[in-house]
């Protein structure tokens, strides 16, 4: 639900004291604008609802912008249809880098770079999902369709940072041949790769953060998901796809 004030906006604790008031214990409360609310709430029936705006009436006059229900079906479908989005989005990425390196086939094989770049990326959504989980735990923030849309947006972000690395290295791997080996052409790579991809998740995360702090509500949570995936998305481009490379190498050789 969103209510805007009249005249002014009274004071969280007094929203909050009369909602408990009434018995509406399970409430988050997010200002918005200089005389907006905006009300979290599990779903209640139209009884329930004109009752709330009856005693939020109490503290000013007010008008609802909107009031929006979501059932425990449509929630449900939701959830269901999100992660199966992002679950396709990953695999069709791994699938696609293993078809684009299909002529990288020494030392490591093409399909490890997907399952690399895989990895990956279930570490790239898993930090901010977790994030958003412990925020939820201890200060009641909950995630919408606007959190899978940053999930996909930060899977698209970085399987293009970690692309520009493997392409860096299936062109030294061209150049270098048999002189150098593997280790030494990721390390190659990644030199010439780094300040690339710092300095483009960098006007990413500075325009994150002017939408974080001086976007509106809804997208604040957007931004902060996008922020902290696109850090991590970055460190993972440099420090985990390329080392899972070079690991998987070396323990083949050994087992050889």
């Amino acid at each position: 639900m969103e209510i805007e004030y009249k005249a002014t906006r009274p004071a969280v604790e007094a929203v909050s004291g009369e909602l408990n008031k009434m018995g509406f214990s399970e409430v988050q409360i997010q200002p918005a604008g200089d005389r907006g609310i905006i009300l979290r709430l599990p779903a209640i029936d139209e009884s329930s609802h004109q009752t709330l705006l009856a005693g939020l009436r109490g503290l000013g006059e007010l008008e609802e912008k909107q009031f929006t229900s979501i059932g425990p079906t449509i929630g449900a479908e939701l959830k269901k249809n999100s992660l199966y989005a992002i679950v396709l989005v990953m695999v069709m990425i791994a699938l696609y880098i293993a078809w684009a390196f299909r002529e990288v086939s020494r030392p490591v094989q093409s399909w490890k770079y997907g399952v690399a770049a895989l990895i990956a990326l279930i570490h790239d959504v898993s930090i901010p999902a977790g994030f958003f989980a412990l925020l939820g735990h201890f200060y009641g923030i909950s995630v919408d369709t606007l959190f899978v849309t940053a999930l996909l947006t930060i899977l698209g972000f970085s399987v293009h940072d970690t692309i520009v690395v493997f392409d860096r290295i299936r062109e030294n791997l061209k150049k270098l041949g048999a002189k150098e080996n593997f280790e030494n052409v990721v390390e190659k790579s990644l030199r010439q790769t780094i300040g690339r991809s710092i300095n483009t998740s960098l006007t990413v995360m500075i325009v994150m953060l002017a939408l974080y702090f001086f976007g509106g509500l809804a997208t604040k949570f957007f931004a902060l998901t996008i922020l902290i995936g696109v850090f991590f998305g970055t460190y993972s481009s440099i420090f985990i796809a390329s080392f899972l490379l070079v690991t998987w190498h070396k323990w083949g050789l050994r087992k050889a």
